[in-house]
């Protein structure tokens, strides 16, 4: 079979965290892979396990919730590139109006220009499904260049660089640097931008 290219179109299947069956290829698929630019660069079964638990990887409505708010905080993706699994993304504070997302892509699909594509994928699935988001953040390690140049390829911009913001385990921590992208600008396809410095003292 041949593999997918960027241009193919990414598809996003809704995570079931109720099902038994779709519970356990999520642990699968995240204990299986490294993810060196996150906080925790390697995830156990236990630790896949208790996020379920805790709906951190998202809720159907009305499934074991035990709050509106529980129901609706998280929700996750499987991303797809025709029959390619590609990873699986996160939306984090969906009840805030303006959530973070957690993109994990199989280290096999690492490095091969999918990042822009999904990205600008989510963004369209965050802003046609959620009409009162408004803004879509990420944030990333400073060191991790190729996810930082995802984000500008997919129009959103840098807004905040939090110095020695993101703990490193058994290492000083490095920044933390925060994009996002605006609805406006996702409607005019025009990137919006402002004056970093604009106070003199």
């Amino acid at each position: 079979m041949t593999a997918p290219s960027p241009a193919t179109e990414i598809s996003f299947v809704p995570l079931r965290p109720e099902d038994d069956d779709d519970a356990a290829a999520l642990s699968d698929f995240l204990t299986a892979q490294r993810y060196p630019f996150h906080v925790s660069p390697e995830l156990r079964p236990e630790h896949v396990r208790s996020g379920l638990r805790e709906g951190r990887y998202g809720r159907n409505p009305g499934h074991y919730a035990t709050d509106a708010a529980a129901e609706t905080d998280h929700r996750g993706w499987w991303v797809w590139a025709d029959s390619i699994r590609l990873g699986v993304v996160v939306l984090e504070d969906l009840t805030e109006g303006a959530p973070l997302f957690d993109l994990r892509l199989a280290e096999a699909h690492r490095g091969r220009g999918w990042g822009p594509a999904v990205l600008q994928g989510l963004t369209r699935v965050v802003f046609e499904t959620y009409p009162e988001v408004d803004r879509l953040e990420g944030q990333t390690r400073e060191d991790n260049i190729a996810m930082r140049k995802v984000f500008l390829r997919a129009g959103f911009i840098k807004e905040a660089h939090y110095r020695r913001g993101w703990p490193v385990e058994g290492q000083e921590s490095v920044a933390s640097v925060a994009y996002a992208i605006l609805r406006q600008d996702w409607v005019s396809g025009q990137t919006t931008t402002f004056q970093w410095e604009d106070l003199a003292v």
